[in-house]
């Protein structure tokens, strides 16, 4: 899943490329995908692109006639940049492409979903807040506002594992299943340590730990094209998808906790004092 550093990744791209461009086409070919009918997606044809931003893992397309197109890119979606936009007609129900836009230098993008789980999300909005996602959002982790005190604040009284607090996007946007292993595994912490019960130093660590990590992973998306970024993505994990491998701080073995529909990854030796968590899905089985 794209998370805040190649969405972020992905902002820059478009904002060098399309900004100032005008709209020639805007084709939704996954009905599914378009989570909005006023304004009618098409009205951006003809209208120019003013800005490009980013709302936690949001794009934001702005354009002269006040009217948005956001996107989520979910689980398994992705953008598809052509210099040159494809002639080939989109047949609905025969392609992963969900949504064609075009531009009047030929260039354009696709935005594609693989797998059968169809959760990638379009919207013309007149606002971004008109998206309920981006309403819901938590403040984004490296907006200068959200420093330490803050942070400390949104964690306090929360009595929940602070793996699903840094995930959940209503507390903190942009952070996803991969970046919080990441986090957690360079601060040296649990994924089920409770939020709650953090001390200061903890709290300390951990901030440190989510800044240094997200603007890292961002300085490595810079530049790259959206071909580009997954791989740049896989490449920069210390530990999650590395289950089996060595952890590259300490050398022992990263392990997985699997869930209904996805997993963690975490080192036992630098984040839970050699414990190894138990796999939730055999702890169903033996209840």
């Amino acid at each position: 899943m794209p998370e805040m550093p190649e969405v972020e990744g992905l902002v820059e791209f478009l904002r060098g490329r399309v900004v100032g461009s005008t709209f020639t086409k805007a084709t939704v070919s996954a009905i599914n995908a378009l989570k909005t009918y006023d304004p009618p997606i098409n009205a951006v044809v003809g209208t120019k692109v003013t800005a490009v931003d980013r709302h936690g893992k949001f794009v934001d397309l702005a354009t002269d006639a006040g009217i948005h197109v956001v996107f989520h890119l979910a689980k398994a979606g992705w953008l598809r940049w052509y210099d040159a936009l494809p002639s080939t007609l989109i047949k609905p129900g025969k392609t992963p492409i969900a949504l064609r836009v075009g531009f009047d230098d030929g260039s354009g993008f696709d935005l594609t979903e693989a797998g059968t789980k169809k959760s990638l999300a379009v919207y013309a909005v007149r606002s971004p807040a008109d998206v309920p996602g981006i309403a819901r959002l938590g403040p984004d982790p490296l907006d200068g506002a959200l420093d330490r005190n803050a942070f400390a604040a949104l964690l306090a009284a929360r009595r929940t594992q602070i793996k699903g607090v840094l995930r959940d996007q209503s507390i903190i946007a942009g952070v996803g299943n991969a970046y919080s292993d990441e986090i957690l595994h360079a601060a040296k912490m649990s994924p089920y340590a409770l939020a709650a019960n953090l001390s200061d130093a903890e709290i300390d660590t951990l901030y440190a730990a989510m800044i240094s990590t997200l603007t890292e992973a961002i300085e490595t998306a810079r530049g790259k094209p959206p071909a580009d970024l997954k791989d740049a993505k896989r490449r920069g994990m210390r530990v999650h998808g590395r289950r089996g491998e060595a952890c590259p701080v300490c050398g022992g073995e990263v392990r997985s906790v699997f869930f209904a529909d996805n997993s963690l990854e975490y080192c036992p030796t630098c984040q839970t004092g050699g414990k190894v968590l138990a796999d939730r899905r055999l702890s169903r089985l033996l209840k």
